[in-house]
């Protein structure tokens, strides 16, 4: 598994997604993400364990308390692995879209000029 496929895994989880986006607002640590969510302080430090493991959180300590942050360039990575989704999907569609409007050219090609 890649390293995007095995973050875009952990973030399968919805307590994980939330623990993203209340950590992309700046560090926290275990107990204040727990006041913000439905889940117990071990199960916090479950699922950042989960997070951290595939990349995408970061964890310093600071004096008694170990604060967590998102990982940006963690996140670049999983940016461009959905970048390419995306590109894809763009191109897939600009083809599509020509080969209709040749087929629905009489002429079979393009523009009169």
């Amino acid at each position: 598994m890649t390293n995007a496929a095995a973050m875009l895994t952990a973030l399968g989880d919805p307590t994980r997604q939330s623990i993203i986006d209340a950590l992309s607002r700046g560090p926290l640590a275990v107990g204040q993400l727990a006041r913000v969510l439905p889940v117990s302080r071990p199960a916090v430090s479950q699922h950042l364990k989960v997070l951290k493991d595939v990349g995408l959180v970061l964890d310093r300590q600071e004096g008694t308390r170990r604060l967590y942050q998102v990982d940006p360039e963690a996140l670049a990575v999983l940016r461009r692995h959905l970048d390419t989704f995306w590109e894809r999907s763009l191109a897939a569609f600009e083809q599509r879209t020509r080969s209709e409007e040749d087929h629905d050219d009489p002429s079979g090609g393009g523009d009169p000029a």
